[in-house]
Protein backbone atom coordinates (compact mmCIF):
# COMPACT_ATOMS: atom_id res chain seq x y z
CA UNK A 1 0.00 0.00 0.00
CA UNK A 2 1.15 3.54 -0.70
CA UNK A 3 -1.68 6.01 0.08
CA UNK A 4 -1.44 9.68 -0.72
CA UNK A 5 -3.47 12.27 1.19
CA UNK A 6 -3.92 15.54 1.09
CA UNK A 7 -6.53 18.03 2.38
CA UNK A 8 -7.49 21.59 0.95
CA UNK A 9 -10.60 22.49 3.25
CA UNK A 10 -8.77 24.72 5.67
CA UNK A 11 -6.00 27.63 5.11
CA UNK A 12 -3.40 24.60 5.41
CA UNK A 13 -2.58 22.97 2.49
CA UNK A 14 -1.26 19.55 3.29
CA UNK A 15 0.21 16.42 1.54
CA UNK A 16 1.28 12.88 3.08
CA UNK A 17 2.51 9.59 1.97
CA UNK A 18 1.51 6.33 4.46
CA UNK A 19 3.02 3.04 3.48
CA UNK A 20 0.43 1.24 5.28
CA UNK A 21 2.44 1.20 8.35
CA UNK A 22 3.35 4.80 9.16
CA UNK A 23 3.53 7.93 7.77
CA UNK A 24 6.88 8.31 4.74
CA UNK A 25 6.59 12.11 4.30
CA UNK A 26 4.33 14.88 4.62
CA UNK A 27 4.50 18.46 4.25
CA UNK A 28 1.78 21.72 5.21
CA UNK A 29 1.86 24.94 4.59
CA UNK A 30 -0.49 27.51 5.99
CA UNK A 31 -1.98 29.61 3.23
CA UNK A 32 -5.68 30.62 2.56
CA UNK A 33 -4.89 32.46 -0.54
CA UNK A 34 -2.78 29.97 -2.48
CA UNK A 35 -4.04 26.51 -2.21
CA UNK A 36 -3.79 26.30 -6.18
CA UNK A 37 -0.08 26.87 -6.00
CA UNK A 38 0.79 24.97 -3.43
CA UNK A 39 -0.79 21.80 -3.64
CA UNK A 40 1.09 20.10 -6.48
CA UNK A 41 4.44 21.12 -5.78
CA UNK A 42 3.60 19.77 -2.31
CA UNK A 43 2.78 16.36 -4.04
CA UNK A 44 6.05 16.70 -5.86
CA UNK A 45 7.76 17.28 -2.82
CA UNK A 46 6.42 14.47 -0.57
CA UNK A 47 6.96 11.79 -3.23
CA UNK A 48 10.49 13.08 -3.74
CA UNK A 49 10.88 12.83 0.21
CA UNK A 50 9.53 10.05 -0.14
CA UNK A 51 12.25 8.01 -2.46
CA UNK A 52 9.14 6.84 -4.97
CA UNK A 53 7.46 7.84 -7.68
CA UNK A 54 3.87 9.26 -7.96
CA UNK A 55 2.88 5.93 -10.03
CA UNK A 56 3.20 4.02 -7.18
CA UNK A 57 0.27 5.52 -5.24
CA UNK A 58 -1.95 2.65 -4.67
CA UNK A 59 -4.57 4.79 -3.41
CA UNK A 60 -5.84 8.80 -2.44
CA UNK A 61 -8.04 10.14 0.17
CA UNK A 62 -9.01 13.45 0.34
CA UNK A 63 -10.38 15.71 2.96
CA UNK A 64 -14.15 16.46 1.70
CA UNK A 65 -14.51 19.70 4.09
CA UNK A 66 -16.19 20.85 5.34
CA UNK A 67 -14.78 24.01 4.14
CA UNK A 68 -14.87 27.27 1.87
CA UNK A 69 -15.85 26.66 -1.58
CA UNK A 70 -12.31 28.02 -3.45
CA UNK A 71 -9.98 26.45 -1.38
CA UNK A 72 -11.60 22.64 -0.86
CA UNK A 73 -12.68 22.43 -4.61
CA UNK A 74 -8.86 22.59 -5.04
CA UNK A 75 -8.24 19.25 -3.34
CA UNK A 76 -10.93 17.61 -4.30
CA UNK A 77 -10.42 18.35 -8.25
CA UNK A 78 -7.08 17.20 -8.05
CA UNK A 79 -7.48 14.06 -5.86
CA UNK A 80 -10.06 13.15 -8.11
CA UNK A 81 -7.54 13.81 -11.29
CA UNK A 82 -4.78 12.16 -9.79
CA UNK A 83 -6.74 9.08 -9.18
CA UNK A 84 -8.31 9.19 -12.87
CA UNK A 85 -4.88 9.23 -14.53
CA UNK A 86 -3.22 6.41 -11.88
CA UNK A 87 -6.46 4.25 -12.26
CA UNK A 88 -6.22 3.90 -8.04
CA UNK A 89 -9.17 4.74 -5.78
CA UNK A 90 -10.45 8.07 -4.41
CA UNK A 91 -11.53 8.34 -0.62
CA UNK A 92 -13.50 11.45 0.93
CA UNK A 93 -12.87 11.77 5.17
CA UNK A 94 -14.43 14.27 7.40
CA UNK A 95 -12.06 16.76 7.07
CA UNK A 96 -13.18 17.44 11.36
CA UNK A 97 -12.52 14.06 11.52
CA UNK A 98 -8.72 14.11 10.95
CA UNK A 99 -8.44 17.09 13.64
CA UNK A 100 -10.05 14.97 15.86
CA UNK A 101 -8.11 12.19 15.00
CA UNK A 102 -4.58 14.04 15.47
CA UNK A 103 -5.80 15.54 19.00
CA UNK A 104 -6.26 11.60 20.07
CA UNK A 105 -8.32 12.64 22.93
CA UNK A 106 -10.47 10.06 24.95
CA UNK A 107 -13.09 12.32 26.40
CA UNK A 108 -16.02 14.56 24.87
CA UNK A 109 -14.88 17.54 22.69
CA UNK A 110 -15.32 19.80 20.12
CA UNK A 111 -13.55 20.23 16.44
CA UNK A 112 -14.02 23.72 15.35
CA UNK A 113 -12.71 25.32 12.07
CA UNK A 114 -12.99 28.86 10.70
CA UNK A 115 -16.00 29.37 8.32
CA UNK A 116 -15.57 33.08 7.97
CA UNK A 117 -18.32 35.03 8.15
CA UNK A 118 -18.06 35.15 12.13
CA UNK A 119 -18.90 31.41 12.08
CA UNK A 120 -17.56 27.69 12.27
CA UNK A 121 -17.38 24.58 10.85
CA UNK A 122 -17.92 22.27 13.68
CA UNK A 123 -18.92 18.80 15.07
CA UNK A 124 -19.15 17.15 18.70
CA UNK A 125 -16.93 14.20 19.30
CA UNK A 126 -17.35 11.29 22.24
CA UNK A 127 -13.38 10.41 21.32
CA UNK A 128 -11.13 10.78 18.52
CA UNK A 129 -12.47 7.93 16.81
CA UNK A 130 -16.19 8.99 17.75
CA UNK A 131 -17.57 12.08 16.19
CA UNK A 132 -21.29 11.68 17.87
CA UNK A 133 -22.92 14.83 15.70
CA UNK A 134 -22.83 16.14 12.44
CA UNK A 135 -20.84 18.65 10.84
CA UNK A 136 -22.71 21.91 10.87
CA UNK A 137 -21.64 25.91 10.38
CA UNK A 138 -23.01 28.19 13.17
CA UNK A 139 -22.63 31.43 14.74
CA UNK A 140 -20.28 30.23 17.75
CA UNK A 141 -22.65 32.17 20.05
CA UNK A 142 -25.54 30.12 18.61
CA UNK A 143 -23.96 26.62 19.98
CA UNK A 144 -22.15 28.10 23.46
CA UNK A 145 -24.98 25.76 25.83
CA UNK A 146 -24.10 22.64 23.60
CA UNK A 147 -20.44 22.80 23.27
CA UNK A 148 -20.21 24.07 26.98
CA UNK A 149 -17.37 22.85 29.22
CA UNK A 150 -16.22 20.88 26.49
CA UNK A 151 -12.55 21.03 25.16
CA UNK A 152 -12.08 22.67 21.55
CA UNK A 153 -9.59 21.60 18.67
CA UNK A 154 -8.98 23.34 15.22
CA UNK A 155 -8.03 27.01 14.23
CA UNK A 156 -11.79 28.17 14.91
CA UNK A 157 -12.03 27.55 18.44
CA UNK A 158 -8.26 29.78 18.80
CA UNK A 159 -10.86 32.64 17.10
CA UNK A 160 -13.74 32.60 19.98
CA UNK A 161 -12.13 32.20 23.35
CA UNK A 162 -15.21 33.67 25.18
CA UNK A 163 -16.96 30.05 23.59
CA UNK A 164 -13.93 27.91 23.56
CA UNK A 165 -11.72 28.73 26.96
CA UNK A 166 -9.73 25.26 26.31
CA UNK A 167 -8.35 24.76 23.20
CA UNK A 168 -6.27 21.81 22.63
CA UNK A 169 -3.73 21.09 19.48
CA UNK A 170 -3.86 20.66 17.09
CA UNK A 171 -4.77 24.06 14.93
CA UNK A 172 -4.90 22.84 11.91
CA UNK A 173 -5.60 19.58 9.61
CA UNK A 174 -2.75 17.51 8.95
CA UNK A 175 -2.71 14.75 5.49
CA UNK A 176 -0.72 12.70 7.94
CA UNK A 177 -3.42 12.37 10.82
CA UNK A 178 -5.70 11.99 7.31
CA UNK A 179 -3.44 9.55 6.04
CA UNK A 180 -3.26 7.15 9.41
CA UNK A 181 -7.66 7.71 9.67
CA UNK A 182 -8.17 6.10 6.29
CA UNK A 183 -5.57 3.46 6.73
CA UNK A 184 -7.14 2.51 9.97
CA UNK A 185 -10.45 2.00 8.08
CA UNK A 186 -9.34 0.36 5.52
CA UNK A 187 -7.93 -2.67 7.57
CA UNK A 188 -11.17 -2.56 9.59
CA UNK A 189 -13.16 -2.72 6.57
CA UNK A 190 -14.90 0.37 7.16
CA UNK A 191 -17.38 2.21 4.38
CA UNK A 192 -15.29 5.15 3.56
CA UNK A 193 -16.94 8.29 2.28
CA UNK A 194 -17.09 9.87 -1.47
CA UNK A 195 -15.04 12.24 -2.78
CA UNK A 196 -17.37 14.97 -3.09
CA UNK A 197 -17.61 18.27 -1.07
CA UNK A 198 -19.08 18.91 2.20
CA UNK A 199 -19.48 22.69 1.73
CA UNK A 200 -22.94 23.22 4.12
CA UNK A 201 -23.45 26.37 2.84
CA UNK A 202 -23.61 28.46 -0.66
CA UNK A 203 -20.56 29.89 -2.31
CA UNK A 204 -19.87 33.68 -1.91
CA UNK A 205 -20.25 34.74 -5.62
CA UNK A 206 -23.89 34.24 -6.91
CA UNK A 207 -25.09 34.38 -10.31
CA UNK A 208 -26.95 38.25 -10.96
CA UNK A 209 -30.67 37.63 -10.29
CA UNK A 210 -31.32 40.68 -12.83
CA UNK A 211 -29.27 41.32 -16.03
CA UNK A 212 -28.91 45.34 -16.97
CA UNK A 213 -30.61 45.89 -19.17
CA UNK A 214 -29.05 48.22 -22.54
CA UNK A 215 -31.50 50.26 -24.69
CA UNK A 216 -29.73 50.70 -27.71
CA UNK A 217 -29.38 54.12 -28.71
Amino acid sequence: MLLLALDTATPAVTVALHDGTSVVASSSQVDARRHGELLLPAVDRVVAEAGTRLDAVTGIVVGVGPGPYTGLRVGLMTADTLGFALGVPVHGLCTLDGLAHAAGLDEPFVVATDARRKEVYWARYDDARTRVTEPAVDRPAEIAQTVAGLPAVGAGALLYPEIFPVVREPEHVSAAALAELAVRKLAAGEEMAEPRPLYLRRPDAQVPKNYKVVTPQ
